[in-house]
């Protein structure tokens, strides 16, 4: 067990030194690779498989909700970008732009996309002419680009991948049932998918999404006690649609102005799946979106018969699962701590006495327990255990939560909680951005949300003391 012991020490405690922990893992899981151009990075193989497993889950639930795939140009003309002022202020800092085609100056500078709003607003104006027109359900997957100044990988990158939805509505209300509803799916998915818990609330004005009316968010908590907005959802009312001059003919044959949502999740959840599971042994992979399912490890496979069982489970269970055989000369030690690091959910050992017992053995990662399971049951036995590590992480990631969550009553309290306990804090707020603006200043946190299921803690802000409007939870964020 000596290559165990020594690829394990290659990961740096998340005690001793978080920041290091994640590094540790997205590299030697082979995640991803740093590039040549600042802020941006390779997706290896491995990780975009995680990405690819997300994207196909989330695509098929856009589309049974009746949204069809486009694709937008990667570059915003200055003058369309320019056409609502909230938005662009918003991304002025971010923006990256293309002065040149070759070795001309362009007349018009072009942005390199930080998100598609305008393009598809654009596009609208020209294909919107009547109620019979809506609703435009569209969303796109790519990348775009934000100038950011400190970059890590999958938080927060100058490049990343990501689908935004863009949709169109006749009704101020059936916009904001897709907003809530597309949240929902977010949701669903984090915490039966990816096995994240997450709070659904609506952001401040403050932290909402630039040009938006409403901002809605699932926020998780990462083992360290930090958030990390996971998804959102915004409500745009019918800003956009007069600032691009988007009108239709509505029932009564008169002139008016769709209304709008933008949606979108990116790569960054990647980001919170390792930090909301991973442990001091690597990754920790939801089933839904490990790129190996299962691992099949032949015990001393040199002995007869041993790899030809090992293929002909796999072959058997490709059908069902993602799987793979290890036939590798390494040793078991090594090959047990390779798929600890990349958290593939079960290994599946076989070997001799097994085969004579015909039976294997499943191990699952997250707690490395062991069932032995009769060859004839294999696919029943894997879904199930499958099964109980969705539920086992989910379980140990909202208990987490649980336990990191803190009330506070005054500013005092908030502070001294803030200072010495990594974590949530739920407390009432004015609605005054004052308020929010001095607990950042003095106690270094920013709101997270106001939770949809609020609670009455009490009567008056923990900042001013003065009537409370919302419960919102507090805390310092990624």
């Amino acid at each position: 067990m000596a290559d165990q012991k020594k690829l394990v020490e290659a990961i740096t405690p998340m005690e001793e030194d978080f920041a290091q922990w994640y590094t540790d893992i997205v590299k030697k899981a082979e995640l991803m690779d740093y590039s040549g151009v600042r802020g941006c990075m390779v997706i290896e193989p491995y990780g975009f498989a995680i990405w690819e497993n997300i994207r196909d889950i989330l695509d098929r639930r856009f589309k049974e909700l009746g949204h069809e795939n486009v694709s937008m140009p990667m570059f915003i003309p200055e003058s369309l970008l320019q056409k609502e002022k909230d938005h662009v202020e918003g991304f002025a800092p971010e923006v990256a732009w293309v002065t040149h085609g070759g070795s001309e100056e362009l007349e018009e500078r072009l942005c390199v996309r930080p998100t598609s709003e305008t393009l598809f607003c654009d596009h609208y104006a020209r294909v919107i002419h009547s109620w019979r027109d809506l609703p435009k359900l569209y969303n796109q997957w790519c990348s775009v680009v934000r100038w950011e100044k400190t970059t890590r990988p999958f938080l927060r990158s100058v490049e990343f991948h990501w689908q935004e939805g863009h949709t169109m509505h006749e009704t101020a209300q059936e916009a904001l049932e897709e907003t809530e509803r597309m949240l929902n799916v977010y949701a669903d998915f984090c915490e039966n998918d990816l096995a994240i818990p997450v709070i659904k609330g609506r952001k401040t004005d403050k932290e909402k999404f630039s040009g938006a009316e409403a901002t809605y968010t699932i926020e998780a908590m990462m083992h360290d006690g930090k958030a990390l907005q996971a998804g959102t959802s915004h409500y745009f009312g019918d800003g956009f649609a007069r600032a691009f001059n988007i009108s239709f003919q509505n029932r009564e044959n008169k002139p008016q102005t769709p209304f709008q949502t933008s949606w979108g999740m990116s790569t960054r959840i990647i980001g919170g799946i390792i930090m909301t599971h991973g442990d001091n042994n690597g990754l920790v992979l939801p089933p839904a979106v490990a790129p190996i399912q299962v691992i099949i490890l032949p015990i001393a496979q040199h002995k007869p018969g041993v790899l030809d069982k090992a293929y002909e489970l796999r072959d058997r269970l490709k059908g069902s699962f993602r799987v793979r055989v290890d036939d590798s000369d390494q040793s078991p030690g090594w090959k047990f701590s390779q798929y600890e690091m990349k958290g593939v959910p079960l290994r599946l050992e076989i070997g001799p006495k097994d085969i004579e017992k015909g039976q294997c053995v499943l191990v699952r990662r997250h707690d490395r327990e062991k069932v032995f399971v009769p060859l004839e049951d294999l696919e029943n036995a894997i879904t199930a255990q499958l099964e109980e590590v969705r539920k086992g992480i989910y379980e140990k990631a909202l208990q987490r939560r649980e336990s990191m969550t803190y009330t506070a009553k005054n500013l005092d309290e908030l502070k001294e909680i803030a200072d010495t306990h990594p974590g949530l804090i739920k407390a009432m707020w004015c609605g005054d951005p004052a308020c929010e603006e001095k607990l950042k200043e003095v106690a270094g946190v920013s709101s997270r949300c106001m939770p949809f299921e609020q609670e009455h803690l009490s009567d008056t802000c923990v900042c001013c003391g003065k009537p409370a409007k919302a419960m919102t939870y507090w805390g310092k964020a990624y």
